[in-house]
């Protein structure tokens, strides 16, 4: 029926939550090289009517429970289909159509650029966020189809963030996420940064760790270029509110219904990176070289 391989339709499965017996058994019968794509669900919020949604978004503690998961899934797929790949083919947070008063809202970006980040980690090569429209985690407004904050989350991580994934860690806060990957199609590297603290901005300086694994660092950074820094806050610093701001900005349709151009700001390459608290910022450096990115 699909005799040339690259119009050939991919064979996923097996869907639903992760167990780990069903998903050992599912790939280790399937055969091999027949399953392209490991899927499984992700609802970790619990159900949507539930009010510690809003708590859970929030507490790294919590968000962090689930890699296990990733992990696991990861792991199954190393030692009986090497061949595929991870994917989250559902995930909406929280299940029942989502949190009432929160799916929909800036707060929700926590936990859906952490799962991005988070799954970027652990080898999953698709994530399917349910859904663009219907239910409170719809990417646009049910009535009015207007982008959800989420949907500019998308947007910015499908604009900055490559797709090698890059180890990165901090000493700091737990309050303060923070992943990284190669830059999108140029030079340089991406951090996203999720600041889920109420009270507390951070400042995050880079530098040569001269103590690093013994020796001097593998990559370079010269600090000469100016930084591309998106920072995403809540309007009126509300983080249940439906409008997001850009570097201030509020992201809004033009009146021909267009979606709004994404610029960053720049910044002295030397400058700290400044996270303002309840925000989430993406940012590029294009004279960090990485030899993975290389």
């Amino acid at each position: 029926m699909y005799p040339n391989p690259k119009t050939q339709p991919k064979v996923l499965g097996p869907g639903g939550f992760y167990d780990k017996k069903w998903f050992d058994t599912f790939l280790d019968a399937s055969g091999h090289d027949v399953i392209d794509g490991v899927t499984h669900h992700i609802y970790n919020l619990g159900p949507g009517n539930n009010p510690d949604v809003v708590h859970r978004v929030q507490d790294p503690f919590f968000l962090t429970q689930i890699t296990q998961t990733f992990k696991d899934v990861s792991n199954a797929i190393d030692k009986f289909a090497p061949w595929s790949g991870a994917w989250v083919s559902e995930s909406g947070g929280a299940y029942n159509s989502g949190g009432q008063l929160v799916s929909y809202t800036f707060a929700f970006g926590f936990w859906y650029l952490d799962q991005l980040g988070m799954t970027s980690i652990y080898n999953h090569k698709v994530y399917c966020r349910q859904a663009l429209t219907g239910g409170n985690y719809a990417l646009l407004n049910t009535t009015t189809f207007i982008p959800n904050p989420d949907y500019y989350g998308a947007l910015l991580w499908h604009k900055v963030m490559g797709s090698k994934v890059l180890s990165v860690t901090h000493k700091g806060s737990p309050y303060l996420r923070v992943y990284s990957h190669c830059a999108k199609k140029e030079s340089g590297i991406s951090f996203v940064f999720i600041n889920l603290s109420k009270n507390t901005s951070f400042e995050i300086d880079l530098f040569h760790d001269l103590n690093l694994n013994g020796g001097s660092p593998s990559f370079e950074f010269k600090g000469h270029k100016e930084r591309e820094e998106y920072h995403l806050t809540p309007k009126d610093g509300n983080i249940l509110s439906s409008v997001v701001l850009l570097n201030g900005t509020p992201l809004e349709l033009s009146d021909s219904l267009e979606i709004p151009e994404l610029k960053p700001k720049l910044v002295d390459g030397l400058k700290p990176i400044s996270i303002t608290a309840y925000s989430i910022a993406f940012v590029t450096i294009r004279d960090f070289n990485a030899p993975a990115c290389s």
